[in-house]
């Protein structure tokens, strides 16, 4: 029968009493793998010690020997070398008696390296003959004692003659020198034949090392297959008993787990078992009653209200508090002209209209972290700022949403004909933003029957006043000073003006929001760069020098609208100068 089903309706049952702990399935489970555990332990040390004295039968006898003998051989050689030139150096008319003496030293200390040699291989065979670890023929290694021997005989006879022959060179007897000579070859080549003797005696064991490592090899790799098959076959007793008891009601679980994070609120775990998996299952299904209860909330109030806040009054009553001061940046945008285009418009043609633009200019708030406080007629109210967003970006998300909705605007004219049912005469769209940066009072603000969770506070005033200033500067998008301060790393802006606006003694500087950072065009950095130099000309009244650079903005763009606003300005401040305290502030009196 399949675990899994889809609520019934039916109350759940009280949890099942914990009659097999999952702690005793677990330890009886660890006592068997601890067991195969051990057995595979001690049968990897035996094999391990094997191997270790073969090794060390190899590293402290076999190879040191091997080096020994080698290096007999090798200083012998240089011994015959030595004699050589030591025979050469007699035969010149003038006897370098230095060199010969240098060489003479040197073939004595071969001689003496070759007895030292000699020495240590006898050393190492008795102590090989005595070794309790080494695993070898002591039998067979014991041989070598004599053939050693013997090449040390053979060396002492090869010296004593080169003795002999050097006394007899000295004294200018050829024909003792002649017959010596023979000597010492044959005394040479029987060296040769003791030591060759005590190699090929040496490669056998060497090789008899290397066969009895390559059965413990085998036989390693034998008992490693049986015990692969043995653990195997253990593995899958252990496994089929952890499936039937553990594993299955816990594989079922997970995946009840994975159709809730799918989206499938439906599901409920049939309890099979006494143990702490049945009542965690059983939680799981009241949890998932309530999760289903929860999202039938936040899908029907999410319509209405951001999710977010659905989900914060849903779980930890986060926005219940009273109301606290935040630093956020608040979002007006509001769709021009829009009385006149409703008036031709039906009823049902004017929810299609307004639905259609607050979907497409909805998507960049909310994929940029804002929150959506309200619709205003044709105008959208949001906000960023924490706990939605960081202290620090929400300035620079606010921007770009702004951005992303202007650049949508291209999108909601072409979808017009089809929404309004018009193929001519379509009305002209276009939309204004306004964004300010500040602290408000942020909170669940209402009566005892209707509560919104909103922001308060002369920030909002001020992004509705940015947004309605728009209209006389010919402007989008205007961004308050705070708010440029905050993002101007990530955005392009021009600074526009500073104006006191309806409500506010104090005057704010304001600017044009134009493009992401470094995606601007440079048409438009260059005519930014100019209003901006135009405009501290303004402010110093210097009149000529503003009337020509902000001239000369028009030469940029002959349909800049702020630059035009500025020339009419200044022919009206040239008729009506400013007082001597002006702050070069404009006041604006539309709100």
């Amino acid at each position: 029968m399949d675990l899994l089903s889809k609520t019934d309706g039916r109350r759940d049952e009280p949890a099942p009493r914990v009659s097999r702990p999952i702690s005793v399935k677990i330890f009886g489970i660890a006592l068997a793998l601890l067991a195969l555990m051990a057995i595979v332990s001690g049968l990897s040390q035996r094999n391990l010690r094997q191997v270790k004295n073969e090794v060390e039968a190899l590293a402290e006898y076999y190879i040191p020997l091997s080096h020994l003998v080698s290096q007999m051989e090798i200083d012998v050689r240089s011994q015959i070398i030595h004699l050589e030139r030591l025979i050469l150096l007699q035969q010149f008319q003038q006897v370098d008696t230095a060199a010969l003496k240098q060489e003479k030293s040197l073939y004595d200390e071969k001689g003496k390296n070759v007895d030292e040699e000699v020495a240590a291989a006898l050393k190492l065979v008795a102590e090989a003959a005595v070794s309790a670890t080494a695993q070898f023929d002591k039998l067979e290694l014991a041989r070598l004692e004599p053939q050693i021997r013997d090449v040390q005989r053979a060396h002492h006879h090869l010296q004593a003659s080169v003795l002999d022959f050097l006394s007899e060179v000295k004294h200018g007897n050829p024909q003792a020198v002649h017959v010596l000579h023979k000597v010492i070859v044959e005394e040479r080549q029987n060296f040769d034949s003791e030591i060759q003797g005590v190699r090929r005696q040496l490669q056998k064991f060497t090789e008899g090392a290397a066969v009895r490592a390559k059965g413990l090899e085998q036989e390693a790799l034998r008992l490693n297959w049986s015990l692969t098959i043995v653990a195997g076959v253990l593995g899958l007793l252990i496994a089929s008993v952890l499936t039937r008891n553990l594993v299955k009601p816990i594989s079922q679980l997970l995946q009840g787990t994975r159709s809730v994070e799918q989206g499938d609120l439906d599901i409920q775990i049939r309890v099979t078992s006494a143990d702490e998996i049945a009542a965690l299952t059983e939680s799981f299904n009241r949890m998932v009653t309530e999760l289903k209860q929860k999202e039938l909330i936040k899908e029907t109030f999410g319509k209405y209200v951001d999710p977010r806040i659905v989900k914060g009054l849903l779980e930890d009553q986060q926005f219940s508090k009273e109301g606290e001061k935040r630093i956020v940046t608040v979002f007006f945008s509001d769709l021009e002209g829009f009385t006149s285009i409703c008036e031709g418009l039906t009823p049902g043609g004017v929810v299609r209209v307004l639905n259609q633009y607050f979907t497409l200019m909805s998507e960049p708030i909310r994929d940029c972290g804002g929150i959506i406080d309200k619709y205003i007629g044709d105008a959208i109210m949001a906000f960023w700022g924490p706990p939605f967003t960081s202290e620090r970006e929400h300035p620079a998300l606010a921007c770009y949403a702004a951005l992303e909705q202007f650049a949508k605007l291209e999108q909601f004219r072409l979808m017009l004909p089809d929404i309004m049912g018009l193929r001519r005469g379509l009305p002209r769209i276009n939309v204004r933003i306004g964004l300010a940066t500040g602290e408000v009072t942020v909170g669940n603000i209402g009566s005892e029957y209707s509560k919104g969770y909103t922001v308060i506070g002369d920030t909002v005033n001020l992004a509705s006043r940015l947004e309605t200033a728009n209209k006389q500067y010919g402007t989008n998008l205007l961004i308050s000073e705070e708010t440029w301060r905050m993002a101007k790393d990530a955005v392009e802006t021009r600074e526009l003006d500073c104006i006191r606006v309806v409500g506010k003694a104090e005057p704010i500087r304001v600017f044009e929001l134009l493009a992401k950072k470094a995606q601007a065009a440079p048409a438009v950095l260059e005519l930014r760069d100019r209003f901006e130099e135009s405009l501290k000309a303004y402010r110093r009244r210097d009149w000529t020098q503003a009337e020509s650079g902000f001239q000369g903005c028009l030469a940029v763009n002959p349909n800049d609208a702020p630059s035009k606003l500025f020339l009419s300005r200044l022919n009206h401040l040239r008729e009506h100068p400013p007082a001597a305290d002006w702050d070069g502030a404009w006041s604006l009196s539309e709100k």
